[in-house]
This record gives structure tokens, sequence and C-alpha cells, in this order.
């Protein structure tokens, strides 16, 4: 795997590890500072790197926002 696309799976998880973090603690759910501190932004399972992609980008991601978090009681 090249360093470039690395780099930027290693970007993307931490934002939004950081970000589920962020929404956890809003909802008022317990999350231990060292728990947080384990947590590796290197993982890379989740991303096929044997295939062609497209990507279309909502309006918000292109300002700057991200996209919604996944909602674990959400049936889909």
């Amino acid at each position: 795997m090249t360093g470039f696309v690395l780099n930027m799976i290693v970007l993307w998880n931490t934002i939004y590890m950081q970000a589920a973090v962020n929404q956890l603690r809003a909802n008022g759910d317990s999350v231990n500072d060292a728990d947080v501190a384990s947590l590796s932004p290197r993982l890379y399972e989740h991303i096929n790197m044997m295939g062609r992609y497209s990507f279309s980008m909502p309006e918000a991601v292109t300002k700057g926002e991200l996209r919604p978090l996944r909602d674990p009681t959400d049936p889909n």
C-alpha cells in the first residue's frame, strides 16, 4: 500500500473515530480516556483495495462537514 493511501485512511479513520467518541460523550455515554488512547486509526480491513471507486460527495461534505455517523438503533 502506498504511503499516500495509508495516510489518507489514517486521517479518515482518525476524524470519524473522534466524531464517534464526541457523539457518545454528547449522548451521555461513558467513554474512558484509556480506551480512546488504545484505539488505532491504522485499520483498513473495511476498505476494498481491489476495486473501482466512484465518489459523489454530498453538498454538506463539500462544505467541510462530516457525513452523519450511523445510528446503531437504525435497522438499515
